[in-house]
């Protein structure tokens, strides 16, 4: 993939051509959790993959998801596309999603939204908060196998080793400055009331084992969206595209080319 210079606060990867599709990434991953669905969407589409601020050595962003935001907008702008991408968010990445269309609404022509909700409950809310504070006296290391557990299901984690330890090591090179900020704005998050405004088409996906944002996030936020559909992934947990990359890939193409054309973007 070619890096394309857009600043320093974002790194952006490009390869294939076609409609623009922007990658986010997980907060508990890297944006090497696309490889695998990366080659599905380049024959396509022309796939954009983010290393967002705070990851693979980029200086963090604080003060919670809008600066995240109007700085991975800022990028985005910067590439001066033909038409207005399709953005692709996977956990932090579907979140920083959304806080884009609500604040930049003219910038995607779609969302694909991989692991998201409009609000935490209070279990979800305790759980940021407890691997912040745990982070933040024992360091990364001390929550890594409560960040796996809440990517991947327990068989699938037995079965594939050599992906938990390559998942684990990128996790530990996150910005602790990165994780604790992003905790924070996860457990104060609540678009509920806005989420009427985004009025481009939404694809919500989520894994039927997802621990981190549970199916019923996704549902309550398929409702609140006026131009949104739901597939709940049966088997797969909160980075799907890892587990089953060509479902991922034939979702997303399939949504692009129905559901987007259909609504005229």
């Amino acid at each position: 993939m070619e890096q394309v210079p857009v600043g320093g606060q974002v790194r952006l990867h490009e390869s294939g051509a076609g409609r623009p599709l922007i990658l986010l990434h997980s907060l508990l991953a890297d944006s090497a959790s696309w490889d695998e669905l990366v080659p599905i969407l380049r024959g396509h589409a022309k796939v954009i993959v983010a290393d967002l601020p705070g990851f693979a050595g980029l200086p963090p962003v604080t003060g919670g998801l809008a600066p995240v935001a109007a700085a991975l907008g800022d990028a985005i702008a910067a590439l001066n596309l033909p038409e207005p991408p399709l953005i692709i968010g996977n956990g932090y990445g579907s979140f920083l999603a959304l806080r884009l269309a609500l604040d930049r609404p003219s910038l995607p022509g779609g969302l694909v939204l991989i692991g998201c909700g409009a609000a935490f409950s209070e279990p979800g809310r305790a759980a940021f908060r407890g691997m912040r504070e745990a982070a933040a006296t024992r360091g990364l290391a001390a929550i890594a196998d409560t960040a796996m557990a809440r990517l991947f299901g327990a068989v699938f984690r037995e079965q594939h080793p050599a992906l938990m330890a390559a998942r684990r090591a990128a996790f530990l090179q996150t910005s602790p400055e990165t994780f604790a900020a992003a905790c924070m704005a996860l457990e104060t998050l609540d678009i509920t009331a806005e989420a009427p405004r985004i009025k481009q088409p939404a694809l919500l996906m989520v894994g039927s084992e997802d621990q981190a944002t549970p199916a019923a996030m996704a549902q309550d936020l398929a409702h609140r969206l006026p131009n949104a559909q739901l597939e709940i992934l049966e088997g797969l947990a909160h980075v799907p595209q890892l587990q089953d990359p060509k479902r991922i890939g034939d979702a997303i193409l399939q949504f692009m080319n129905g559901a987007m054309v259909k609504a005229g973007f």
